[in-house]
């Protein structure tokens, strides 16, 4: 009983002193053999969060060596500081950083340009040693890491319970080209890449104020991306700001690889078709919106912006249309209006007024259409329908095929299909010009995140207008409205400026109006518009879930 007693005191002391070991900062205890037998042990942020940097070089070494078991990519350097005695250590990801650079700038001038006649700390090496234009210090081994993955290459030096962060990245970037979604005649040819940085430089160069803001949020548990929400300050409503920065920061998810995954889960209404942000990969376009007011979010690895809040006319917009004189960009904006509601109702008006109000199209031309459909065995509905599906799935084959393939499938299947359909009796060929004119009509959407929602929504009024006929059109239209109504992008109005009417505004919606008649900002700059929805205080996605374990 006394040797139990004795036991278990020592157990508890062994114990406490752990605990003080890990509180201080000393390194993880030596891996077991059950992690060993699993490929190594699995480590967790807060842990690597915990380990502080230890004086020892050989702690530390031990350390990184067992956090990055089986990276063939990582590479470590054991080296003497200048003609000393003092060692020092250099790890890095071999296809992360820029050899020449990390021979030329760190290694020669540590091993041969360090002063004899002075004590060798991190201070003197960053002051007067090495000549890499950013280095952050480090005191813990999650600093380290997200440094090293950011390609960054590690100094440790012996006695120093800190490390240097260097930067010499070298990973092979695209170039900047002409953006391919957003193409124009006679507007700037440059576009976002996949680096974060090369799109900061491109808004930069346009902005040339000390106004403009950059700051940086990193999101997602294991890929830790970075987040750039960019405005002015001066300019966006400072509630604006702060409310997508808190969305933003409540982002819980294993990874972040793109736009989309960040524009989801802080987005008012989650659940509608329509969108709620702006997708652009052109510089000037998000310059625009940034002195109209607007967030603009920058995501890395992806060549893509957002802008918000978003409205409904700005995704009919183009930047063609600041390029060009004034009437000739107020007449292509209109024809794109007209295309943008022929593409919902076309369609389905041929089917209402085929099927239920025959009286309203002229004689001859009745007469025509009767004789056209004169054998077809279908009914209007499922000729449209069956046109429509053959219509979206050409569409969808031209994207996914490559594009020397996918544009060839796209023009033979239509026409080839038309055709034989016409051939063989299932569809009329006023039928086929219907559903060909209205896919045209679609593709004058200049947003693709817009056109998709126009070419779901066909098919619900499609049905409407074959049960209830153009009744039934006018009641799907009034729902559509009445839904676009409530939306609201970070509390403004989808349908802004047209409901709530801002006249002010309208110069830059219904018309393209002179650039010297537009002398008022929109409101989006104003302080006392923005209000935050209901859904978007209570329900966002953001804070409404998240993948745990």
């Amino acid at each position: 009983m006394l040797l139990g007693t004795r036991m278990g005191k020592k157990l508890e002391d062994l114990l406490v002193q752990s605990k003080r070991k890990r509180r201080s900062g000393s390194p993880p205890p030596p891996p077991s053999r059950e992690e060993k037998e699993a490929g190594g042990k699995v480590w967790e942020p807060s842990e690597l969060y915990q380990a502080r940097i230890s004086s020892s070089l050989e702690e530390n070494l031990t350390l990184v060596k067992r956090i990055m078991e089986g990276n063939e990519d990582f590479e470590e350097r054991l080296f003497y500081l200048g003609s000393g005695n003092k060692r020092a250590l250099l790890i890095f990801l071999a296809n992360m950083v820029e050899r020449a650079q990390l021979n030329r700038q760190i290694l020669e001038n540590l091993m041969f340009r360090v002063p004899e006649s002075r004590k060798i700390d991190l201070n003197l090496l960053r002051e007067h040693v090495l000549t890499v234009a950013e280095i952050c210090e480090l005191q813990n081994f999650w600093d380290v890491f997200s440094c090293l993955a950011e390609g960054c290459a590690i100094l440790f030096v012996e006695g120093e319970s800190r490390a240097l962060g260097l930067d010499v990245r070298g990973y092979e970037r695209r170039a900047i080209e002409e953006p391919v979604t957003e193409s124009t005649v006679r507007g700037p040819r440059d576009g976002f890449v996949e680096d974060v940085e090369e799109n900061v430089m491109l808004i930069r160069r346009r902005l040339r104020t000390p106004n403009l803001v950059m700051e940086k949020v990193v999101v997602g548990r294991l890929t830790q991306s970075a987040v750039i929400v960019s405005y002015i300050k001066g300019l966006a409503n400072p509630a604006l700001v702060a409310e997508v920065k808190k969305r933003i920061a409540h982002i819980d998810m294993d990874a972040v690889y793109g736009f989309r995954y960040v524009e989801e889960m802080i987005v008012d209404n989650p659940y509608t078709f329509f969108p709620q942000a702006v997708c652009t990969e052109r510089p000037d376009r998000v310059c625009g919106a940034l002195t109209e007011g607007r967030v603009a979010i920058l995501v890395d690895t992806t060549p893509f912006a957002l802008i918000i809040p978003a409205s409904l006319p700005m995704f009919l917009q183009t930047p063609e249309d600041y390029y060009h004189i004034t009437g000739v960009s107020t007449a292509i904006r209109w024809l794109r209006y007209l295309a943008f509601i022929f593409s919902v109702v076309g369609s389905p008006l041929y089917v209402a007024i085929s099927n239920y109000h025959p009286d309203m199209i002229p004689a001859r031309l009745l007469f025509s259409l009767a004789a056209a459909r004169e054998g077809v065995p279908l009914p209007a509905f499922l000729e449209a329908f069956m046109m429509e599906v053959a219509f979206e799935l050409l569409r969808e084959a031209g994207i996914r095929l490559p594009r020397q393939v996918g544009q060839a499938v796209s023009i033979v299947g239509a026409l080839i299909i038309g055709e034989a359909a016409v051939r063989a009796g299932l569809v009329s060929p006023l039928m086929v010009i219907v559903v060909a004119a209205t896919g045209i009509a679609s593709f004058t959407v200049p947003s693709y995140e817009a056109g998709v929602p126009m070419r779901l929504l066909r098919f619900p009024l499609l049905f409407l207008a074959a049960v209830l006929g153009l009744f039934g059109v006018t009641v799907g239209l009034l729902a559509i409205l009445i839904h676009l109504a409530g939306l609201r992008s970070f509390g403004l109005p989808y349908l802004s400026p047209l409901a709530p009417l801002k006249f002010y505004e309208l110069r830059d919606v219904l018309v393209r109006a002179p650039f010297w008649a537009m002398d008022v900002r929109p409101g989006t700059s104003k302080r006392n518009w923005f209000r935050i929805s209901p859904w978007g205080r209570s329900q966002r996605p953001a804070e409404r879930h998240g993948r745990r374990e």
